[in-house]
C-alpha cells in the first residue's frame, strides 16, 4: 500500500429516516445488504446505528450482530463499528462494545471527546432544543480506556474545535489508544437532526479556511484524519473534497450525514467519493489497507 490510498468511511443511517431518503437502511437485513454494497463500491469502513435505543448492552450487541454477521461471512476483512447505546451514563452508552468484541472481529471503536448542542430551528429561524450531547473529561477517559482494553482503534468524532484540542492533548500525553483516527465533522447548514426539519448548524463550516483552522490544531500530530459534512452534501462540493485530499485527509460520506434535495444510495455516495479520489490520482483503501494505515490493533478471528 502507498500513501496515496484514501480511506472512505460510509456512515449509512444514523438518525436519517426513510421519509427523508427511502434508501436509508434500518432493519438488519437492509444494513447487511447496504454495508456489502458500500464495500463493493470502494468503502474502507462502514458505520451504522440500530433501530434500538438505550437497551441493554447485550441486547444492543445482538441487534448489531444481526446486521453484521452476513457482512463478516462475506467479507472477513470488513471494518464495522457502532454508535453509542442510548444517552445515559457513559458505562451504559458503551456497554455494547465488550459483547461485540467477544462475538465478532470488530477492530474499530469510538470516542466523542467533547460536548455539543443539538437542536432545531423554529418557524422564525431561531435555535431551540434542550439536548446537549455531553461528554465530560472523565467520560472521555472511560471511553479511551475501554477502547484500549478491548483492542479497538477509536474513531474520534470532532464536532467542535475544542474536541480536537482535547484529542490532541490525549495524543501528546501518549495516552491515546493505538489505531485512533480523527474525524473532522464540518457542520452543514442543516445541522444534525433526524426527521425532515432543519437543524442548527454547529462547529466549523465546510470551507478551505475552516479546514486550515483544524489543520493548525493538528500541526505536528500524525494521527490520520478524515472530513465529513454533517447536515450537508460533501461530494457535491468537489473543490472542498480536493482540498481535503491535497492536505492528506480521508473521506467520510453516507446517508447519516446527507441533507440535500437528492436521494442517492450509500453506495452511490461512496462511488462519488471514489470518482473524486481517482481524479486526484489517488486510490481507495481496501478494509485491509485501512487497517494497516490506521495501525489497528490485531485481534484473533472469532470462531465461536
Amino acid at each position: 500500500m502507498t500513501n496515496d490510498a484514501v480511506i472512505i468511511e460510509a456512515a449509512i443511517n444514523g438518525a436519517t429516516p426513510k421519509a427523508r431518503n427511502p434508501h436509508v437502511p434500518v432493519l438488519p437485513d437492509e444494513i447487511a445488504a447496504d454495508a456489502l454494497a458500500c464495500f463493493e463500491a470502494g468503502a474502507s469502513i462502514v458505520h451504522n446505528h440500530i433501530d434500538r435505543f438505550g437497551v441493554s448492552g447485550d441486547d444492543a450487541a445482538a441487534r448489531y450482530l444481526e446486521g453484521w454477521q452476513p457482512v463478516f461471512a462475506a467479507r472477513p476483512d470488513a471494518l464495522l463499528y457502532p454508535t453509542v447505546n442510548g444517552a445515559g451514563s457513559v458505562a451504559a452508552m458503551y456497554s455494547h462494545l465488550e459483547p461485540l468484541v467477544q462475538q465478532c472481529t470488530m477492530r474499530v471503536g469510538l470516542c466523542d471527546p467533547g460536548s455539543v448542542n443539538f437542536g432545531s430551528l423554529d418557524d422564525h429561524g431561531v435555535p431551540r432544543g434542550g439536548f446537549v450531547y455531553a461528554n465530560s473529561h472523565d467520560d472521555v477517559r472511560y471511553q479511551m480506556e475501554l477502547n484500549r482494553r478491548l483492542g479497538l482503534g477509536p474513531q474520534l468524532a470532532i464536532f467542535e474545535p475544542g474536541f480536537l484540542r482535547a484529542a490532541r492533548v490525549w495524543w501528546e500525553s501518549s495516552a491515546m489508544p493505538p489505531g485512533a483516527m480523527v474525524k473532522l465533522y464540518f457542520g452543514g447548514e442543516a445541522g444534525y437532526l433526524g426527521g425532515t426539519h432543519r437543524g442548527v448548524p454547529f462547529g466549523l463550516p465546510p470551507t478551505a479556511r475552516a479546514l486550515d483552522a483544524y489543520l493548525e490544531i493538528l500541526d505536528g500530530c500524525p494521527l490520520p484524519w478524515s472530513a465529513a459534512v454533517i447536515g450537508g452534501d460533501l461530494t457535491a462540493d468537489p473543490d472542498f473534497v480536493r482540498a481535503v485530499l491535497d492536505a492528506g485527509g480521508h473521506l467520510h460520506v453516507g446517508l447519516e450525514d446527507l441533507v440535500a434535495e437528492r436521494t442517492p444510495t450509500n453506495a452511490g455516495l461512496v462511488r462519488e467519493a471514489l470518482a473524486i479520489i481517482e481524479t486526484a490520482g489517488r486510490t481507495a483503501a481496501s478494509p485491509a489497507q485501512a487497517a494497516t494505515l490506521l495501525d489497528l490493533p490485531h485481534r484473533a478471528r472469532h470462531t465461536g
